[in-house]
């Protein structure tokens, strides 16, 4: 038998796990092209990922210089399952504190999104990332049979 890899989210299930994921972690390339990859809190609204983060971070540096990004989604409870998004990315130096504080309302009410807004900003600036994915690929490993099997067989669950 030859395993190559977990079934596929539909697009619907994509569309859903993208908009209740925790964190991604994005993926830029160095002036050296090595990769630099973190982790980051996001909103996917409208197809595409918003990011904040500061202007002068690594990730909005390389962009700046380097569009092609990569986003790897996923968790590991209570099966492995994500999306990587190939894309391109964009830094947007404008404004956008209502949009920011909206972002930040995935993971906490909106008082606390408006207040951590304002701390975030006494200690940077920050800017927008937007990435306009180009492809994307899911897994599941929940739908696996094989997997499944394999795990069963170590005893795992």
């Amino acid at each position: 038998m030859d395993y190559t890899q977990a079934p596929h989210l539909t697009d619907k299930e994509m569309d859903d796990f993208l908009k209740e994921a925790p964190t991604a972690i994005i993926c830029s390339i160095n002036e050296d092209n090595t990769i630099h990859g973190v982790p980051v809190w996001f909103k996917y609204e409208s197809g595409q990922f918003i990011i904040a983060t500061p202007e002068k971070s690594q990730k909005a540096r390389n962009i700046a210089k380097n569009i092609n990004v990569t986003l790897i989604v996923y968790v590991e409870s209570p099966a492995i399952k994500g999306v990587i998004v190939y894309g391109k990315g964009e830094v947007d130096l404008k404004s956008w504190d209502q949009e920011a504080a909206s972002m930040l309302e995935k993971y906490m009410s909106s008082e606390e999104a408006e207040k951590w807004w304002q701390i975030l900003n006494e200690h940077a600036k920050w800017v927008k990332i937007v990435v306009k994915p180009e492809r994307m690929a899911s897994f599941d490993y929940a739908k696996d049979a094989v997997w499944d099997e394999m795990t069963n067989k170590m005893g795992w669950e």
